[in-house]
């Protein structure tokens, strides 16, 4: 009887969870137990827990649970740069139960894993939520406020577009580069209607990790930004030609062999102001260098979570210490990258310097879980639907609407999902 009495006791401090005390005082309370227990508590709660998800979370701070046979249990994560040193699971004597507590923004998304006796990296098992990058998946922490990409699912009646494979050799790369084209639904090399492209690094990874395919669907077809054609490059030596000894040759492959194929093959708007290219992390590094040292071919530039510092900065010094091009700049990082006070300056810099910019940082790490839901700031942004006209050709101005500073709703397409 006592025991069912500690359990319904248990049960009743931990079913408010709008109250972060609950989960201290449920604590307190497990360890004022005698040893023998405190299983059957913990079974409990479990039980009321599993209905509002793991990492148990009470207002702004999650709670990482682990239960399971080990000496020691870390969680990593962008929170703590993928160091577990600090952060070491609490583990309630005569139980299996560990846990550690941490607060975060309320709109903060993380990936994480759990180490186990120091050597042992897995997925959360209490957690189903993941999200893959380019070494497997990891395990999600979405704070409350956070909303979840609508854009990079699929929905019946979405009229798609079709992706195509393609390849070219580069004589100064000394490659064959695979390529997957997106091409919007109604493309008709028949028809004289000509496209704005859009060149993504990683290409690849942008479809796979990315669903940049999805999310130009749904954009399109929910009338966020217009039809487009994207260029989806496959890297052969990603650090080198992004970041190394190819880059010049990377460079001069993209304007003197690229662009004049697929302005050759595709139906495509041959104007800077309506071709884009971007990129993640060395991919955002190699893109800042393509537009600069061509702003004539490309006016606009994407960047997600940039990472400039290969060859002591080149690629933030050229732009910052050079002159001011033609180019219109979107920029996106997380507060708990190494790169954000550089990505910080170089904002500062470009809004100080008339740059047409915009900008979004958000409380998440250097994670294609940050990169695939902020697409749809990058894209809108470059290319809205009024950026052509009904016959699709490019607006008299030759850019369409521009906005300047962080005056883009940037999450306006989050608000979508209705329409659907």
């Amino acid at each position: 009887m006592i025991k069912w009495i500690l359990i319904v006791g248990a049960l009743l401090m931990i079913a408010l969870p709008c109250r972060p005390q609950s989960f201290d005082a449920f604590i307190a309370h497990l360890n004022s137990l005698p040893e023998n227990q405190r299983a059957a508590v913990v079974d409990s709660f479990m039980i009321v827990a599993a209905s509002s998800g793991f990492p148990y979370i009470t207002a702004d701070t999650a709670r990482f649970i682990y239960r399971g046979q080990a000496s020691t249990v870390q969680v990593a994560g962008d929170f703590n740069g993928w160091n577990p040193a600090s952060a070491f699971l609490q583990k309630i004597v005569g139980t299996d139960f560990f846990y550690f507590s941490k607060k975060f923004e309320m709109n903060a998304r993380l990936d994480y894993k759990y180490v186990l006796n120091g050597s042992s990296w897995i997925l959360d098992p209490l957690n189903p939520s993941t999200v893959s990058g380019g070494y497997g998946p990891n395990s999600e922490l979405a704070m409350p406020e956070y909303i979840q990409p609508w854009e990079i699912e699929n929905y019946p009646g979405t009229i798609m577009g079709t992706v195509v494979t393609d390849q070219i050799f580069s004589s100064y790369v000394s490659k064959t580069f695979q390529l997957k084209i997106y091409l919007p639904a109604g493309y008709d090399p028949l028809q004289p209607v000509r496209y704005p492209v859009v060149y993504f690094q990683d290409g690849y990874e942008y479809i796979s990790l990315g669903f940049t395919d999805k999310v130009l669907d749904n954009l399109i077809d929910s009338a966020i930004c217009c039809p487009l054609i994207s260029v989806f490059v496959c890297p052969n030596n990603r650090n080198e030609e992004y970041a190394g000894s190819l880059r010049e040759e990377y460079q001069t492959f993209f304007a003197s062999e690229l662009v004049p194929y697929i302005d050759g093959k595709y139906l495509t708007l041959n104007h800077a102001n309506a071709r884009a290219v971007i990129g993640d992390s060395y991919g955002g590094n190699i893109s800042a260098l393509i537009s600069y040292h061509y702003p004539e071919l490309f006016g606009k530039c994407g960047l997600h979570s940039a990472a400039f510092q290969p060859n002591g900065y080149e690629a933030y010094k050229l732009i910052t210490q050079g002159e001011v091009k033609p180019i219109q700049w979107a920029s996106v990082w997380g507060t708990y990258e190494s790169l954000w006070q550089n990505m910080h300056d170089f904002r500062d810099y470009l809004l100080s310097h008339d740059n047409v910019i915009t900008w979004l940082e958000l409380p998440e790490g250097h994670s294609w879980g940050l990169w695939r839901s902020t697409i749809d700031v990058i894209l809108p942004f470059f290319f809205p639907l009024a950026f052509m006209d009904s016959s699709g050709h490019l607006l008299p101005s030759g850019s369409g609407p521009v906005y300047t500073g962080n005056v883009f709703p940037v999450h306006l397409c989050r608000r979508w999902p209705s329409v659907k």
